[in-house]
């Protein structure tokens, strides 16, 4: 399973690219995404969306999460959404205290111990830089951490269906 994370910002976006086969996590890609310091506000969200939408269709992940951010920051989550959507990804959100508790077990934790996380997670040998792309690779591991339980509960189901019988009244060996 592939997810590609997303920290929106109108002045960098991160993104990270994660693979997992359920134990193990990979990194796939991960950087940051910055316009021209010049460039008008919607002209910033132009390049978002722009990038996005590339490394989207280069990663080609199975679903797309986001940190859930407020403000200004709903723009660029709102451009983030939109190029999620177009690729045809199901789209996913996450408020940072979510994302802290499922990286590092704590809801208040700093961004060293979170990046620090990221790093021991993914076997990397240095920090991910900028930050925003280790946010962004925070939330992709909080989404695959989410969707463990659910497997595990559907193969339990599976495995506890009824065969043949309902009931051992209709029961014949």
């Amino acid at each position: 399973m592939k997810i590609f994370g997303i920290d929106p910002g109108s002045m960098r976006t991160g993104y990270g690219c994660v693979e997992t086969d359920g134990s193990r996590h990979r990194l796939v890609a991960c950087g940051a995404i910055s316009a021209p310091a010049h460039a008008t506000f919607a002209e910033k969200l132009l390049v978002i969306h722009t990038s996005l939408t590339a490394l989207l269709l280069e990663c080609r992940p199975d679903s797309v999460a986001i940190v859930r951010s407020a403000l200004k920051l709903g723009h660029a989550r709102g451009v983030a959404m939109l190029a999620a959507v177009e690729a045809g990804v199901p789209v996913v959100e996450y408020t940072p205290a979510e994302i802290k508790r499922a990286v590092v077990g704590y809801g208040r934790a700093e961004k060293s111990q979170v990046q620090q996380m990221v790093k021991l997670l993914l076997g990397m040998t240095d920090v991910p830089s900028p930050h925003d792309a280790a946010d962004a690779l925070a939330v992709a591991i909080c989404h695959m951490h989410a969707q463990a339980p659910a497997r595990v509960v559907e193969a339990i189901a599976v495995a506890r269906a009824p065969k043949s019988a309902t009931s051992w009244r209709h029961y014949r060996p």
